[in-house]
């Protein structure tokens, strides 16, 4: 297993630096040292990023560019966001860093059959901090195949540092971008048969004796990004018993297609949608998975999990990612109020995970 200053796997025993891995990638490495079912990869490290700004000579003239930004100036806001993402893609990664990236990636594919697809995900410095909700700024590209492919989406992952979105956020929010880095985590595609998020009380009013679990079909990004209505279950954190629930109507999933080599997406008869998308085991595991992430990191957590249909009953539910919420996390907890009603429709406030189809 190559463990370089540019390359970290999840599982080598290293420090979770949020400095060299960012926030989802010193997230990955540390549910699993604490043994949580997360899918194996590495993380290319913030050291890769700021060898190939320095090596390329593009990192002064960036903060030039961004130093003369009015934020009420979309106009140019986007065109300086175009060239500085056209200039990263553009630039070729030192020899040094692309070896060692090869060398991991080769490393992570032996551990499987043979080839298996991989995401490749940003992974920023400044995200999924508690005081700072950052999920979405940067790229994520699903279902790539071979390292070619992976080497131009690291590359794309970088440019999304620079997004017009990216950019106007940092500014509007006061984020300088001195210091500002990314890192790149490179992980085994989950072959989502089910998927959704799950957080640690209820976000319609912050009751942390709560679980609320959105479900659908097939990967996660349709839940996340609002593009379907999700079964919504709500839980005791206690004793896990349903306390309500609404089965939405799941109208689509993204799906694998082999032959593409990309996610497409696909209508679910009518039947699938009629039914909960969860078994009441597995709704009492994701349950029981999100109580542990928020019992380790000892606070109200926002995760991303799935059922991975290339793996049996009982060992098929992965951890993909689990965040501190952030909208009633900092609030004085209060007595719980009793809520009547559905579910907590839109209340969610995760921001879109840009989906991308690879090559």
């Amino acid at each position: 297993m190559i463990t370089t200053r540019h390359i970290q796997f999840f599982d080598d025993g290293a420090t979770a630096s949020l400095e060299r891995l960012g926030g989802k990638g010193a997230s990955l490495v540390t549910m699993t040292a604490a043994g949580m079912p997360v899918p194996p990869g590495f993380v290319v490290t913030t050291d890769q990023f700021n060898l190939f700004m320095e090596s390329t000579g593009i990192a002064g003239k960036i903060a030039e560019h961004l130093s003369a930004l009015d934020p009420d100036d979309v106009a140019a806001v986007d065109a300086i966001s175009s060239r500085i993402r056209e200039a990263i893609c553009s630039r070729p990664v030192p020899k040094e860093a692309r070896d060692a990236t090869r060398g991991a990636y080769a490393d992570l594919m032996v551990r499987f059959d043979g080839p298996v697809p991989v995401a490749v995900r940003s992974s920023a410095t400044a995200e999924d901090l508690p005081d700072a909700s950052f999920a979405g700024q940067q790229d994520t590209y699903l279902w790539l195949e071979g390292f070619d492919a992976v080497g131009e989406h690291i590359r794309k992952c970088w440019a999304s540092l620079y997004t017009s979105r990216a950019i106007l956020y940092r500014l509007k929010n006061n984020i300088p971008d001195e210091g500002l880095s990314i890192a790149v985590v490179i992980q085994k595609m989950v072959n989502a048969r089910t998927s959704g998020v799950a957080m640690t009380l209820d976000p319609a009013t912050g009751d942390r004796s709560k679980i609320t679990i959105d479900a659908s079909y097939g990967v996660g990004e349709m839940v996340v990004s609002g593009t379907v209505t999700p079964d919504n279950i709500q839980l005791d954190k206690v004793t896990l018993a349903i306390v309500q629930e609404h089965v939405g109507d799941k109208h689509a999933e993204l799906v694998p297609d082999t032959g593409a080599h990309a996610l497409v997406e696909r209508e679910v008869d009518a039947d699938r949608r009629a039914r909960r998308c969860l078994s009441d085991d597995e709704l009492t595991a994701v349950a029981a998975m999100a109580k542990r992430a928020e019992k380790h990191y000892g606070c109200p957590q926002d995760i991303e999990w799935a059922l991975d249909a290339d793996l049996p009953d009982g060992g098929n539910l992965l951890l993909l990612q689990s965040r501190p919420e952030t909208v009633h996390s900092s609030k004085p907890q209060t007595a719980p109020t009793p809520v009547l009603g559905g579910g907590f429709a839109a209340s969610l406030g995760l921001a879109p995970a840009n989906l991308k189809q690879g090559a």
